[in-house]
């Protein structure tokens, strides 16, 4: 299925990977992208994935959780084989994916940054993640996100 033109659908497209595009109307007053994203298209929110940009080190990261829980910084620190993580900075985590807070997709990010994915995540047939922007939403296989994210798959949800 052709994406509408991010960088994320772009991969997708690229890889001939199947997936689905959901799109819904996004409300800037929600306090939650990914719980609103569920809502929305009427799943399960632990299916639906939210992606953070962590600093581990010094190093950009990228974290992929559930939207109904939190990302674990030790964990991730852990996983990424670093010893201590915090938040990264907006701008930062802007500037290093190419994409805007709440639109974060793992996939097609301008800089390539490790991923590390949720284990969850393997308990689904399909999950779904930001397609590059807000009020759009991947639906794919949870071996495809690994893969094309080169992904380490770690409990990394609190």
């Amino acid at each position: 299925m052709a994406g509408k033109g991010t960088p994320a659908t772009a991969v997708l497209a690229k890889q001939r990977v199947e997936h689905r595009l959901h799109t819904y109307e996004h409300d800037p007053k929600h306090e939650s992208y990914g719980l609103e994203a569920a809502e929305a298209l009427g799943v399960e929110p632990t299916r639906v994935f939210k992606t953070l940009v962590a600093d581990v080190d010094g190093k950009l990261t990228v974290g992929v959780v559930p939207v109904t829980g939190q990302l674990d910084l030790k964990a991730l620190a852990a996983a990424a084989g670093g010893k201590r993580a915090k938040m990264a900075e907006a701008a930062a985590a802007q500037r290093a994916t190419g994409y805007v807070l709440g639109g974060i997709s793992p996939l097609g990010q301008r800089s390539r940054l490790p991923v590390v994915i949720d284990s969850s995540v393997e308990n689904f047939d399909t999950v779904f993640c930001s397609g590059g922007r807000r009020g759009l939403e991947l639906e794919l296989a949870p071996a495809d996100l690994i893969r094309l994210t080169g992904a380490k798959v770690a409990a990394i949800a609190a």
